[in-house]
């Protein structure tokens, strides 16, 4: 069965180019981003998990962990881990999954038979510390990964969990945010100080309440 969104991200133990580890352990109170790879060595692979590695310090502050997944061997791993911080300038210091015996892939449902029969597609899931998937994305082979957009969405999930509010269109952090459904007007102007601009019933903006 297909994983939905709110469902426990499974766990495992596996093989990865820092060691072998156990997810949830791995994890442990933090915010998770697993994503997949069909295979080393390939180019737009290459430039994402490049940039992966540059943006450490943007991951780090948001109490994120980072992990990745390719169906290729250690071996291969490290061979490409090279050509990765040469061709990107950069360091890869997140562990990559060898999982050759696709037991992760299958757990995540990263192969889709009409792509693939044998290679994972280029999915990612971003994980709560509650260990429960908040977002996933499914990419093909084509197209590269906006990493800006998966901090954007980790600012958004991060902000949401935390206080009566949702995120709007094109949101960035700092930006104001929308007073939820559940939470009357009269309740919001008393939840926030930073005051209440009520376009419809409906839509209601206040300042992000946590800066």
């Amino acid at each position: 069965m297909s994983l939905r969104l709110g469902d426990d991200a499974p766990n495992f133990t596996a093989k990865t180019s820092k060691g072998e580890i156990n997810f949830y352990d791995y994890l442990g109170n933090s915010w998770g981003v697993l994503f997949s790879h069909p295979a080393d060595y390939t180019p737009v692979c290459t430039t994402e998990l490049g940039r992966t590695a540059q943006l450490k310090e943007e991951f780090e502050k948001r109490n994120v962990k980072v992990l990745a997944l390719s169906v290729d061997s250690l071996g291969k791993h490290e061979g490409w881990i090279s050509d990765i911080n040469e061709t990107q300038n950069t360091t890869v210091d997140f562990p990559i999954i060898a999982d050759e015996d696709r037991k992760v892939a299958t757990a995540y449902d990263m192969i889709h038979p009409n792509a693939s029969a044998t290679a994972t597609v280029r999915s990612l899931f971003i994980i709560g510390p509650d260990k429960k998937i908040k977002l996933f994305i499914t990419y093909p082979a084509s197209t590269g990964r906006n990493f800006y957009e998966v901090l954007r969405v980790i600012d958004s999930l991060q902000l949401t969990a935390d206080y009566s509010v949702a995120t709007p269109a094109d949101w960035k952090e700092g930006e104001d945010v929308i007073v939820v459904p559940a939470v009357s007007t009269e309740d919001a102007i008393k939840k926030f100080p930073k005051g209440v601009k009520e376009v419809k019933p409906y839509l209601r903006y206040t300042p992000q309440p946590n800066k």
